[in-house]
C-alpha cells in the first residue's frame, strides 16, 4: 500500500487523478499511458509490477490486477505479482533483483493501493516516477517503476492497517477491473504502432 506522490520534480507529463465514476474514464487512462509509453525505447522489454498481499481486501488492488492481467497471456509484457503469487514487502526486493537479472534496463509499470482522503476514494491515479510501497504505511521499501498507476481504495492517517482490512471489495474489484483494462488496451496499442512505425522505416 503506498503514499499519494502525485507530483515529481522535473516530471514532464502531469499526473492524472480520475473518479472511477467518470464517464470515459477507460479513454483517458489509456490516453494517458500512451503518452508515457512515448518514452519507451524500442525493443525496451515492458514489465509490470502489481504489489500488493490477497490477505487484506483494501491491499488486494494490486494481485487483482495481476491475476487480471495474466489471463489476456500477452507477450507484449512481463508480469510480476497476482493473487496466487503476491509481491508485497516481504519479497520485494527480490522480485527486483530477479527482473534486473532477467531483463537490461526494463521500463517497469508498478501498481499498488492506497490510502487518500475522503474525496479522493475511488480515484485511479497515473503517475510519472516511482511508486513509493510501504510509505502509508511507514514501512521501508525500494521505490519501483518508471510510472505507476494507484487506486485510492480509502481514507488515510489514522489505524491504516484497520482501514485496509475493513475495505470494501466491491470498489477494490472496479478500481482493478478498470486498471487492467486501460493497462492491456494501452499497451496493445503503443506495441501495435511501434510495430507499424517499425515496417514504415525499413
Amino acid at each position: 500500500m503506498s503514499q499519494i506522490q502525485p507530483t515529481f520534480p522535473g516530471q514532464e507529463i502531469p499526473y492524472l487523478k480520475i473518479p472511477h465514476t467518470e464517464p470515459g474514464i477507460h479513454s483517458a487512462i489509456i490516453h494517458r499511458l500512451l503518452l508515457h509509453f512515448g518514452q519507451v525505447a524500442p525493443g525496451q522489454d515492458i514489465v509490470i509490477i502489481c504489489i500488493g498481499t490477497d490477505r487484506s481486501t483494501g491491499d488486494c488492488l494490486g494481485p487483482l490486477v495481476g491475476s487480471a492481467l495474466a489471463k489476456y497471456h500477452s507477450s507484449n509484457f512481463h508480469l510480476y505479482g497476482t493473487l496466487e503469487e503476491p509481491v508485497h514487502a516481504m519479497n520485494l526486493k527480490e522480485t527486483l533483483d530477479l527482473i534486473h537479472s532477467r531483463f537490461v534496463d526494463p521500463y517497469i509499470i508498478s501498481i499498488d493501493a492506497c490510502l487518500g482522503q475522503t474525496s479522493s476514494v475511488g480515484s485511479i491515479q497515473v503517475v510519472q516516477g516511482p511508486l513509493r510501497p510501504g510509505a502509508g504505511v511507514n514501512k521501508e521499501l525500494p521505490p519501483v517503476g518508471d510510472i505507476h498507476l494507484t487506486g485510492i481504495v480509502n481514507v488515510g492517517g489514522f489505524m491504516e492497517y484497520f482501514v485496509l482490512q475493513n475495505t470494501r471489495l466491491s470498489l477494490v474489484m472496479r478500481l482493478s477491473e478498470i486498471i487492467s483494462n486501460c493497462l492491456y488496451t494501452a499497451i496493445k496499442e503503443w506495441t501495435r504502432g511501434s510495430i507499424s512505425l517499425a515496417r514504415r522505416e525499413l
